[in-house]
């Protein structure tokens, strides 16, 4: 492994977020010595900005999110946001058309800078529903369009993942990014037509004098497929989805044993070889 990692870059869910949303006292001790040994640290995930208090429990306020797969910019540290990329509502409906077209049941909801807009069947039912929490999704709002959408989500109850994807990507690809980041939900989300995690990612390591080789980026899922290819050192967790596996050059033990903090811990001690003498 190379020695010099000035970059880690870290997913959320499934890489250090579990499945009870915690985020394992080993794995917030790597962060933290990472930071303290000079390393820069992002996290790049598929919440929305709205969705980043684990995070902030776990850290406090350390490091920058890179939110809605690279679409959102976000110092957490000063919590302001950077900088957005969004789509415009045309687009959207154009997708939305093709979408139905081939899954005629799907349903629809668009995550803004602001919040969630939700269409009808979206939620899933059940008491915790809480109908009027979010507003309605109108893609013929001015007032979406002003607020900005940052990323666009389709849900199907008939397809898996996987299958919801191929039957669409080529309909829509040319028009928005398309990835999917969940086991037990069949969810794409979409993204400006020129963002994905990597090319979020590789203009902030840019914008801080930092090259592909230097970065050490952890992931689990589709939408961290790219991220794990472009950086030097990508690391697929072993609990995670193939297409994350095949991207990655090397792979992480999984969520349960505190894989991404295993890693790190190994990072810190090439750069500190005397930390490994007994």
């Amino acid at each position: 492994m190379n020695l010099d990692v000035r970059l880690l870059a870290s997913d959320l869910d499934g890489t250090i977020i579990r499945t009870d949303g915690s985020i394992s006292v080993r794995t917030i001790a790597a962060f933290r010595a990472a930071r303290e040994a000079g390393i820069h640290i992002v996290f790049v995930t598929g919440r929305p900005v709205r969705w980043l208090e684990p995070l902030r429990a776990a850290f406090g306020h350390l490091g920058t999110v890179i939110c809605s797969n690279g679409a959102v910019l976000y110092d957490l540290e000063a919590e302001r946001l950077l900088k957005a990329q969004t789509i415009d509502l045309a687009t959207l409906k154009s997708v939305r058309s093709l979408i139905l077209d081939a899954e005629p049941s799907a349903s629809f909801a668009a995550e803004t800078t602001l919040g969630l807009h939700l269409g009808p069947g979206f939620a899933e039912p059940g008491p915790h529903a809480e109908p009027g929490r979010f507003p309605e999704l109108d893609l013929d709002s001015a007032a979406l369009g002003e607020d900005g959408v940052v990323k666009f989500l389709a849900k199907s109850r008939t397809r898996d993942s996987d299958a919801f994807m191929a039957a669409v990507a080529e309909k829509i690809s040319a028009l928005v990014s398309l990835t999917h980041s969940a086991f037990n939900v069949s969810l794409l989300e979409m993204g400006h037509v020129a963002v994905d995690k990597s090319v979020a990612l590789a203009a902030y390591a840019a914008a801080l004098g930092i090259g592909p080789e230097s970065v050490a980026a952890f992931g689990d899922m589709p939408n961290d497929a790219q991220m794990l290819a472009w950086a030097g050192h990508g690391y697929a967790m072993a609990s995670g989805h193939p297409s994350a596996h095949s991207a990655a050059a090397h792979l992480a033990p999984g969520i349960e044993e505190d894989g991404v903090a295993q890693i790190i811990e190994e990072i810190l001690a090439l750069r500190n070889p005397e930390i490994l003498a007994p």
